[in-house]
């Protein structure tokens, strides 16, 4: 959902790596991720992203942050948040971090069992990694306007963190 008009619009999801960054996209109407793309960070970099975030106009860009598993971060989260510093000048809609945990693995799973050789598996395991936390965003904000709840609201008892989209139980 577009943070500021409560309507649905396409989300872009990033998966910021040390080498690569998955990209993925939702449909218009923010139901669905696919995976669209894996940006060589030696290569192709920011520029790389901007022009893609350029290309799909989202009304919000999602960030997966790597926490550990106790929800803490760690040096790769610190990583990302730098790049996300960088990329945040040359977008105009709300950048949202996003809990990344497990996305990775759960992409290689699935890469695996759908027979995908080795090597095209590392070629899109980090576009598919943000297509799979791009979607569980978008469960999320639907799940949240389903319930009657508007985006950052908490439920009495929840501690949100809102700069990366986890929320623990107190």
């Amino acid at each position: 959902m577009n943070e500021t008009t409560e309507r649905p619009g396409r989300a872009l999801g990033l998966d910021i790596g040390e080498r690569r960054i998955g990209v993925a996209v939702s449909d218009e109407l923010g139901l669905v991720a696919s995976p669209v793309a894996t940006v060589d960070l030696g290569r192709e970099g920011l520029e790389r992203v901007v022009e893609l975030i350029d290309r799909y106009a989202p009304s919000v860009v999602v960030v997966g942050l790597p926490v550990t598993l106790r929800g803490r971060e760690g040096p790769q989260a610190a990583e990302t948040r730098r790049f996300v510093d960088r990329l945040r000048p040359h977008v105009r809609c709300p950048i949202v971090f996003w809990d990344e945990r497990l996305t990775s693995t759960a992409a290689e799973r699935l890469l695996t069992e759908s027979g995908v050789q080795r090597k095209r598996r590392r070629e899109k395991i980090d576009a598919v990694a943000a297509a799979l936390m791009l979607q569980s965003y978008l469960d999320a904000q639907r799940a949240s306007v389903g319930r009657g709840r508007r985006k950052g609201s908490r439920d009495e008892g929840d501690e949100a963190d809102e700069s990366s989209g986890t929320r623990a139980s107190s």
